[in-house]
């Protein structure tokens, strides 16, 4: 779909990288799945 390139081509000028997933938590860019990170942003604690 042409949708997909276009979200794709916006992620990669965004995260600077081909990297998936490339998650956004308020504005700062989390390439590949980080579990660690994406819980501390997210403001989850184990």
């Amino acid at each position: 779909m042409a949708s997909d390139k276009v979200n794709r081509d916006e992620m990669v000028k965004r995260s600077g990288q081909w990297g998936v997933p490339v998650i956004d938590i308020d504005g700062e860019l989390i390439v590949g799945f980080n579990q660690t990170k994406i819980k501390e942003k997210l403001g989850i604690k184990d």
